[in-house]
This record gives structure tokens, sequence and C-alpha cells, in this order.
């Protein structure tokens, strides 16, 4: 029987049962396929003032992670002036505004009669990024925040110090600044504010602060000079 078989060219083993030769093949499995990965949820920002410190002084918050002081913004009621920055100065470690440029700050205050003590001073972010700059993939997060922030501290006259906390309020086309009043109805109540160099930055160029002492005038008396 074997030398029949090799007789006909068959010189292997094949399979003993009966295959349907015209049968359609059976439909591979498809490989499991692992879940998307679902994007993290920002956590709920706190609805109060004193929560809303402690939540942005915490570890949830954007700088957390940048290694270098959290700082939070001096608050004082029933302030004249709010101030917003970009951020604390290279010197800062428990205070707001400790270095040269503080110093100016004070010095620019007190030329229309005001002081630390009757300013408030809220920074973009509440530590120093170690490149000196606002990250910007934290940018949009901050911005929310920090307009979060204004909407509980509800200003009157809000003066922005400097392109990044302009940018944050009035929009990009606001810089460089110009001798103007915007009126800003976003904070819970009706905001006078205008923007002006950043004390550091008048450091470098004194030449424009003679422009700052016109903001100053402007948000302090109004736009009748």
């Amino acid at each position: 029987m074997l030398e029949w078989w090799d007789s006909a060219g068959v010189d292997m083993l094949v399979e003993g049962e009966v295959r349907d030769w015209f049968a359609k093949p059976a439909p591979l499995r498809a490989e499991p396929q692992p879940e998307p990965a679902v994007a993290a949820v920002p956590p709920a920002v706190p609805q109060t003032l004193p929560e809303l410190i402690a939540w942005r002084t915490g570890e949830a918050a954007p700088e957390a992670g940048w290694h270098t002081p959290v700082i939070p913004p001096t608050i004082v009621a029933d302030s004249a002036w709010t101030i917003f920055v970009d951020m604390p100065e290279p010197e800062d470690t428990d205070t707001l505004w400790s270095g040269p440029a503080g110093a100016l700050l004070d010095r620019m205050l007190a030329a229309v009669g005001l002081s630390r003590e009757s300013v408030q001073l809220v920074p973009l972010c509440f530590a120093r990024p170690l490149t000196g700059q606002v990250p910007a993939d934290a940018a949009p997060r901050l911005v929310e925040l920090a307009t979060r922030f204004l909407s509980l501290v509800q200003p009157k006259k809000l003066l922005l110090l400097g392109h990044a906390a302009t940018r944050a309020v009035v929009g990009a086309e606001a810089w460089p600044p110009e001798l103007r009043l915007h009126d800003v109805n976003r904070y819970e109540t009706n905001t006078q504010v205008v923007a002006t160099y950043h004390p550091r930055s008048l450091i470098e160029r004194p030449a424009a602060k003679s422009e700052t002492w016109k903001h100053l005038l402007l948000l302090s008396r109004g736009p009748s000079l």
C-alpha cells in the first residue's frame, strides 16, 4: 500500500482527518486593544478666597513641581489698587517683591500717594519658573485660575505690570502699553484697568519711567488729565 502512494508522488505525511477544502476560512480573531487613555480631569477649583489660596499653594497647583518657593499673594481688605504681575522676583522667598524691583514699585506707589499696605499684589504664577518665563503649556490654566482669583477679589482698579500680566487680562494686542484706561466687566464688578511696564523693565530702561508715570496718574486720577 505504501508503495502505491510513493509511486503516486506522495512523499510526506498528511492529516488523517477529512478536510472541506472549499469551506470559507474561519475569521481571524482581532487582537485585544488597550483601553484608550482617559485624560486627567483637572481638580475642581475652590469657591472661596481662603480655600483658593490654600489650593493654589498646595500639591494640586500648576506650580507645585517647579522646585521654587511658592509665594501667596498679598490680600488687603478694601485695597485701593490690585496689582497684577507675572511671577515673583528672583530674590523672593517668603514675600513678593523683596528685591530691587520691589523697591522701585514702592517708589512708584508713593508717587501717587499709595503704599504696599494699601494695595494687594496678585501674581499670575505663584512660583517663579526656573526659566523666568511663564511656561507655554501651563499658561492657559494659570490664566483661568487668575481670572477666578480676581473674580473673588473684585478689584475696582487693576494695574497690570508687564507683558504677561497684560496679555492675561486685556490681550496681547494691548502691548506695548498705551495711555489708555480699559473698562473690564469680568470680575463680578466693573474694573478700571491700566497696563504699564514692569519695574524690572524700568530698571533696564529708565527712559520708560516718564511713560509709566502717566499710566499711574491715569489709574489714580482718571482720564480727565
